[in-house]
């Protein structure tokens, strides 16, 4: 019965997208075996400092002074002890809680702990400045000005050795950027070998507006075009499980969490693992330090001789999941777009999303997007759906005789379902014609769900009336209501069963089993509604023309 497949067809697709959801929390990213690979890791490791010094805690985040700086995308507070970016907001989207005011990305809270650090150290340098060293301030906030394209902050400090240190960040209008470059003056009698390292520390805590039924992951995770993607979770770093595999070609490290993702984009000019074994002068890192979680990456600056200077630059990029933020880093942004976490079916799932983005394009409104995309989808597939409605349609008028040899055979199922076949051979009806579309929708609608949960852009986004945010569940559950409705009004549509109870059952099963739309996002919930209402409309046409069509039709009730 078509009822049956519609319910057994949604548990699938529903067991399919919460395991395979759980199983991407958890699952090791896959490890090369190139042994070309690990000989480049080998030396690289050999030249880079193996880990960063001292360990930190929430306890330990030294307070100095604030520097504010506002740019058109961005609001960042500036730390004097270390020079670390401790509070960020971005000017473009809204908090969990109230969307007027801007989202908080980092922040350093007795709640919350997420800020990006930097520093340098050198084993035969004492007190390079690093992120416990008071660094020097500009006096007074600053402001990116109208006409003004970008925003430099410098900050200074020095060793006892007359060493001078510069730490430079560079504001750009328009852009979730923040270059972060050290310039570093040997003004000691001896030559140095400084390494640079840049990190983000954060707690473990699920990011603000979580759910169970809308988990996405939230961890490390780094790139490179070697070793491509690979997700690192603060369970399996927690354990000491954590497994990765790091090349010195372009990439990049961060934390990851939904809609938004903070990483160090590192340029080395290394781009092959022959490259890499000459030129071993980068390095990720992801560890526990103390109660934070720590992804960092750290470079060397070479020897600086006496009376010599140096720099180092590593872009911060700090922002939303949005393919047109990561398109206008060029090169630097490679990788980036695997954040937006696709499963396994980003075959699908990323050219949809690319389809509902002209669309919005064309109407100015995600929601009438999906709308349009919903039935672009049904329009694609209504060849095979108007074989499945036939089949139903002569399963329909077929219903009077099954409840005929029903009647027959009484209790004797073996003879009935033996019967009930014959019946199907005779009159060429495959019973699991209705199943093709539906077997089909399911990676359809599993890629949709994830493009959909991924998708900032829908974040925050009114469609129409009482719907102010279509990534959120419907407020006042109007649009999963619709759908029960929809749902139970097809079920006279289909043939019937010829057990009362299962008749009873399956008016039942829609409305009970639709419960799980009340807590799905609403732009998921209306391409249901509007999917499920073509199916109804496609459904009650093809039964139309199967009435009309007398090459099809079936013997009447009383044929034996």
């Amino acid at each position: 019965m078509d009822t049956k497949r519609l319910i057994v067809f949604m548990l699938i697709s529903m067991s399919i997208v919460f395991l395979w959801q759980e199983w991407e929390t958890r699952r090791h990213p896959p490890q090369p075996a190139a042994a070309q690979q690990q000989a480049a890791a080998d030396k690289l490791s050999a030249a880079v400092p193996a880990a960063l010094p001292g360990a930190e805690t929430k306890t330990k985040l030294e307070q100095g002074q604030r520097l504010r700086v506002s740019t058109d995308m961005l609001v960042a507070d500036i730390e004097s002890v270390g020079g670390d970016i401790r509070r960020l907001e971005l000017r473009k989207h809204g908090s969990v809680a109230d969307p007027k005011q801007p989202l908080v990305l980092f922040d350093s809270l007795p709640e919350k702990t997420y800020v990006a650090q930097s520093g340098l150290f050198d084993q035969s340098v004492a007190d390079l400045p690093s992120h416990h060293t008071a660094f020097t301030l500009p006096a007074g906030a600053m402001t990116l000005a109208d006409g003004q394209n970008s925003l430099q902050v410098r900050l200074e400090a020095a060793t006892a050795e007359g060493i001078k240190v510069a730490k430079i960040y560079t504001f750009s209008r328009g852009s979730y950027l923040i270059d972060t470059r050290y310039e570093v003056v040997n003004g000691s009698p001896k030559a140095i070998t400084p390494s640079a390292y840049f990190r983000l520390l954060r707690d473990g805590h699920k990011p603000e507006g979580e759910t169970r039924m809308a988990s996405t992951f939230s961890g490390a995770a780094m790139f490179t075009a070697q070793n491509k993607y690979q997700k690192i979770a603060y369970e399996d770093i927690d354990k000491g499980k954590a497994k990765f595999t790091d090349s010195c070609d372009n990439g990049w490290i961060g934390i990851v969490q939904h809609y938004f993702v903070a990483a160090w984009l590192p340029d080395n000019a290394a781009t092959t693992a022959d490259d890499c074994s000459k030129q071993p002068d980068r390095k990720f890192e992801i560890k526990k330090s103390g109660e934070l979680y720590s992804a960092a990456v750290i470079r060397s600056l070479g020897t600086i001789q006496p009376g010599q200077s140096a720099s180092i630059a590593v872009p911060l990029f700090a922002g939303p999941q949005e393919s047109a933020a990561f398109n206008a880093l060029g090169n630097r942004g490679n990788g980036l777009d695997y954040t937006k976490d696709y499963g396994l079916l980003k075959v699908l799932a990323a050219p949809m999303f690319l389809l509902l983005q002209f669309l919005h394009k064309l109407v100015g409104n995600w929601g009438w997007a999906i709308i349009l995309l919903t039935v672009i989808i049904k329009t694609a597939l209504y060849p095979l759906s108007a074989a499945s409605y036939r089949s139903m349609a002569q399963m329909k008028a077929l219903a009077p005789r099954l409840e005929h040899l029903k009647e027959r055979h009484g209790d004797d199922r073996q003879k009935f379902h033996q019967a009930m076949m014959e019946l199907y051979k005779a009159e060429k009806i495959n019973p699991l014609g209705g199943c093709l579309p539906m077997v089909l929708q399911i990676p359809i609608f599993i890629a949709l769900y994830w493009s959909l949960l991924g998708a900032v852009e829908l974040r925050q986004t009114p469609w129409i009336m009482w719907i102010h945010d279509l990534s959120q569940p419907d407020p006042y559950y109007v649009l999963p209501v619709i759908l029960a409705g929809l749902m139970f009004a097809q079920t006279f549509l289909n043939p019937p069963p010829t057990d009362p109870m299962q008749a009873k059952m399956m008016k039942i099963m829609p409305l009970a089993f639709s419960v799980m739309f009340f807590f799905f996002p609403a732009g998921l919930v209306i391409y249901w509604v509007v999917n499920s209402a073509l199916s109804m409309l496609q459904q009650w046409f093809n039964m139309q023309q199967f009435d009309t069509d007398k090459k099809a039709h079936i013997g009447s009730p009383a044929k034996k």
